[in-house]
Parts: C-alpha cells; structure tokens; sequence
C-alpha cells in the first residue's frame, strides 16, 4: 500500500481534455534534473521469510482445473494493446453469469478506459480519495511537490528543490517498503520512530547496522531493513544520485537494491508525478474485480500481467486527464494525479473493496464487472446465462470455471403427491369460520435495492479465484542461554541470508533426525530429558574448554544446566516454531569458542545489555523467561 495525500484537485481531474490527449496548456520551467543511467541489478520484491504479522497466504501451485492455458510469451503484447487502448468501443456490454461465465476476451475491456463511462469513474475515484485520505492520519501522505521552478530561481532555490524532492522520496521509500506485509496501524509508530532518528538518507547511510536492524524490531522480515540500509549507502556514495532516488519506475528498479516493480512504481508517481502503476495485493483485488477476471492473481502469470498492463493504461489515462502539463527538469510531463490515483486504488481495496466488500460504499461500481454480474443474477427476471460469445476461438483463456453454489440450487427431493381414492368425507373442522391470513407487505424498492447489493457484493467476494493455503511447516529448537559470573550473556549471530537474517540469537540447536536418540525416536516429539541432554551437549560445545584442580588432577568443567525455563511458540508465514528455553551458568574463566558455530559467518560474542541488542521478537520472548528467572 502506498497513501499519500494531496490538494483537492478532483474538479481538475474531471477537466475536458482534447482527444489527442495532450493537454490544452502546458507551462514549462526549469526543474531539478534526475539521474538517468542505468545498470543491472538483481532486485525483487521482497520474498524471504519473515515474522508472521497480518501476512498475505504463501501462494499456492496453481489449480489443474482449467480451460486453456493464455500464451505467455505470444501475442501478450497485442492482446494487452487491444483490451486496454484509450477509449476503446466496448463491444461486450452484457455480464456474463455462472456457472459458465461464457464470455470472451474483450469482456475484460476495462469500462474505466471506455469512452461512455471512463472518465467519469476515474474523476469519482479521484474525488472519493480526496474526501477520505485523512481519514486514517498516515504521516507519509503529504502534498505532491511541484518540480518547477520559476525562471529567476536562484541556486538556494534550485538546491532547497532538490532537498524536498530527496526528503519526499526517502520518505515514501520508507514507507512503501515497512508496509510490505505489516498493517498500516502497525507501521505507522514504527515510520515515525524510524524517520525522528533518521530524517534523511544521508542520515540512515551513517547508522550501525546493529541500529537498524534493532529499529525494525518487531516489523519482521529483517531482511528489508539490511536492504534498505545497503540502499541508503549506495545512493548517498552514488556520483550521480548523491541521495536523490532516480524519478523513473525503470531506473529506481535496476539501480536501488531491494526495489522491485511495486515499489519502483509507488515513489515515480507519488514522489515525481511519472505515470506509473502500482499494483499490490489489494489493486489485484480490485482490478480483478472491476475487469472480471475470475483467475488465481498470485501465481498465474498471464493474469498477473494482465491485471499489471490494465493498471499501466489506467494511470496514464489518468495523467492525461487533467487541462495543465508540469514539466520536471527531464522534460518529462508530470502531475499529482498518477499518485493520488495509485492510492485511491489501495485505499480502495484497504477499506471498501475488501475481501468481503461493502459494494454500497463503493464509488466506482458503474464500471465494476463483478458487481454487475451480482446485480444481474440478483434480478428475478433473467432467466438463464447469457452466452456472450460470438466464436469460441474468442472465448477468454484467463478465467477459470466458477464452481457453482450449493445454496443456489436445491438438491433435496420432492415429495410425490399422494393419489386421491374418492371424494373426501368432510368433517366439522371444515364448516368452522376460518380467517385468512394478511398479506405479507411487499418490500419498498429502497429494501429490494439494498438486497440486490448485498447479492452482488456476495458474487464480488468471489473474485479474484481463491487458493489453497499452504501448511505451515512445524519445528521446534532448542534456546540456550549461557550466563557468566558477571552477568554477561552468550549471544551468537544468524546467517546473512535467510530468517532473521544478520540477528543476535541465544546459541540454538534445531531439533530435527540429525538429532534422533539412539532408538530412533524423533526428537520433535522428545521428552524433556531428550532435550535436556541435547541441550547440555550444545551449551559445552559454544564455550572453550576449562580446567580446575581438585586432588592433584586437572579436570574439565562444563556448564552447569540451572534447567528448562519453558516454551515459547512463535509463527512466521510459513512456519510454527517452538522454543525450548535452557539456562546454564558458565563456569569461572570460561569463554566461547569460535570454532563452535559458524566461524566469522555466524561469530560469537558476550552481552551485558541484551534489552538492546538487535534481536528477532521470538528471542526477546526467550530472553524474558531468561530474565525473569535471574531477576527471580
């Protein structure tokens, strides 16, 4: 998700334009120059496992059950170019209906481009956002900066300019990247520690790594924050971005490590007013939605890309929308409204357009596939499906059948009506005087309305095509807490790839079959004892060896286990752990062994303030049961 605020301009965005699509005026200024070189890199979207926190499901193979498989590689570019032109005729007006859903590719023509209904549902989009972009008080939404400057602009104003635009992009950068996977309450305390301690990217360029790392506790996939710090040094050190972040989608994800095409998107139009698209999960919600594809939006490439190229052709429509041309100082044309447009989207599928959503509160359903599939077959007087497909060489190879529910259709049999023998003798119950019932009142066309909406709405969860999760894998590990004389710890630190990636930890052992006892039985499952003996064996293997003196003969000593503390579970995306916590006390003279672990990749080393050390929430936990038992 990517919010901002901005002026209220919607009455702009609503402006004629002419058909061309250029616009009527066009101011150009000297701007502040962006850097455009360009290299490789190999950045993604951030994927590496991390501490579960409102985590989208790990995605799923994709299901067999299929009509046909859309070319990935021939003719995706022509047929993007044909669904998705600028103000292109719809020729496929009708919804389809399930079970079939017969339609075919021009069904997904998105109406928000059609010449009757696009600019409309974009200006109410627009204006939508604009009333209700405060409403959640996110401290990154700030007004769009206008890379202009006026033609007496001194060096002071070029360079104040150039500061703004660095500070914004920064800012968003952030943001964007701590909302990977983390829920916008979560974020924003976090956002705000983060830039009080860091204003700048010159700032978090001179932090300790150890700093960062301890910032980001508690927001889980620490790997972002080691990427955005390599990031913040490398742009600082850059020759030509000196702290400045390139203002192309492209530039930002080739040269900035850990900036993938979301987020590449989401600073070039909020920051620099560029018409790029940013899809995250909540715009391949909507946009699946309003497009009525009915496809598996997390691994089905042709339907990613497809909803990808629709996002694309929407955002520069919208661009185009408005009567004024900003040039920044690459001559680039620039506005406000591919960013506001960008998190109208998100805030859109955050808080309207939901998994389960509240169709009546939504300002675009004029232009809504799904909803109007709902109100269709939420009308008594449509009869049977209709097949909107001319040629089955048409028919539409990105949706999957829709299973049709079982509350829909009645499944129980009817009872056969008994046969009369005769004419039926009648009885005094039959003379008696019998009043009949009222009517039931008819419900208003404000009640049968609200009905149908909440039908469609039904229909709309449907979209996009639900997956099966996948299980969560269980394992349990071993925590052990090794405590000397004077109080210090024994911490060791993780790998520099992987979960937890570069944490301080308490030396670990996973329980797997390495571990098995001697009778084969698991250790997963082991009994205390199990774990005790194991846990011991790893605690002696962390520290050097030491000897004491006792009746003429040198003798080695080991720590001493002060016992099991408790468990503590903790759940990340795709696994369940479980912690064992083991106290021992180190004997006098002791110290670790560095060849114990994992040598100069996973060093050892002695704390005294572990409350501060850059530490996993799970392991914090740990060492809560540690310190209770030492305080007790």
């Amino acid at each position: 998700m990517a919010p901002r605020s901005s002026r209220p301009s919607a009455g702009r965005a609503a402006s004629s334009r002419r058909s061309n699509g250029t616009a009527s005026r066009s101011r150009t200024r000297r701007g502040v120059a962006q850097t455009t070189a360009t290299t490789t890199s190999d950045n993604e979207e951030y994927n590496d496992d991390g501490e579960y926190r409102d985590a989208k499901s790990t995605p799923s193979p994709r299901p067999a059950k299929r009509r046909k498989t859309a070319s990935s590689n021939n003719g995706v570019a022509d047929l993007h170019r044909r669904l998705f032109a600028r103000d292109a005729p719809v020729t496929a007006r009708n919804a389809c209906l399930p079970p079939s859903r017969r339609h075919s590719l021009d069904y997904h023509k998105p109406l928000l481009l059609s010449a009757d209904h696009g600019l409309a549902g974009r200006s109410s989009l627009l204006s939508w956002f604009d009333s209700v972009s405060a409403t959640r008080a996110m401290p990154w939404r700030k007004p769009w900066i206008d890379p202009r400057l006026p033609d007496d602009a001194t060096d002071n104003d070029t360079a104040q300019l150039r500061a703004n635009l660095e500070r914004r992009a920064y800012e968003v950068w952030i943001s964007e990247i701590m909302l990977q996977q983390t829920r916008v309450a979560v974020v924003i305390d976090y956002w705000n520690r983060w830039t009080a301690r860091w204003p700048t990217v010159h700032d978090l360029a001179r932090a300790e790594p150890d700093d960062v790392l301890a910032a980001w506790r508690g927001l889980g996939y620490y790997s972002r924050a080691t990427r955005i710090h390599e990031a913040a040094k490398l742009a600082v050190a850059d020759t030509r971005m000196r702290g400045l972040l390139p203002s192309s989608a492209a530039e930002l994800e080739a040269r900035v490590p850990g900036v993938g095409r979301y987020t590449a998107g989401a600073i070039a139009s909020i920051v620099f007013g560029r018409p790029e698209p940013m899809v995250d999960g909540n715009v391949l919600r909507v946009l699946s939605r309003q497009l009525g594809v009915y496809g598996n939006v997390k691994t089905d490439r042709a339907v990613i890309d497809t909803i990808w190229a629709a996002a694309d052709a929407l955002v520069k429509a919208v661009a185009e929308d408005g009567d004024e041309t900003i040039v920044d100082g690459e001559g680039m044309r620039v506005n406000d409204r591919p960013g506001r447009w960008g998190q109208a989207l998100m805030e859109l599928g955050s808080t309207v357009c939901t998994p389960k959503p509240n169709c009546a509160a939504c300002p675009i359903t004029t232009t809504c596939r799904a909803y109007a599939e709902g109100m269709t077959m939420a009308d008594k007087t449509t009869r049977s499906p209709r097949d909107i497909v001319a040629d089955i060489e048409d028919a539409c190879t990105l949706c999957q059948l829709m299973e049709e529910d079982e509350d829909d259709v009645d499944t129980k049999p009817q009872p056969a009506a008994k046969k009369q023998n005769g004419a039926k003798q009648l009885s005094l119950a039959d003379f008696a005087f019998k009043v009949s019932a009222a009517p039931k009142p008819r419900p208003s066309p404000t009640q049968t309305q609200a009905a149908a909406v909440q039908a469609a709405a039904e229909h709309a969860r449907k979209f996009p095509l639900k997956v099966a999760k996948k299980a969560v894998r269980e394992e349990e590990t071993l925590v052990c807490a090794i405590r000397r004389p004077d109080g210090s710890y024994l911490l060791e630190r993780r790998p520099e790839k992987g979960l937890l990636a570069g944490l301080w930890e308490f030396p670990s052992l996973i329980l797997n079959d390495d571990n098995d006892d001697a009778d084969g039985e698991a250790n997963g499952a082991s009994t205390a004892q199990r774990r005790t003996e194991l846990a011991r064996g790893h605690a002696a293997k962390m520290l050097s060896k030491t000897t004491t003196s006792s009746a003429g003969r040198e003798q080695e000593q080991e720590p001493e286990h002060l016992g099991e503390l408790g468990s503590v579970p903790w759940l990340f995306s795709h696994l369940r752990l479980t912690m064992h916590v083991h106290l021992f006390a180190a004997p006098d003279g002791a110290d670790y062994n560095d060849k114990a672990a994992g040598g100069k990749s996973r060093p050892l080393r002695w704390s005294d303030e572990v409350d501060d050390e850059s530490m996993g929430t799970g392991m914090h936990k740990c060492w809560a049961l540690v310190k209770d038992t030492a305080e007790g």
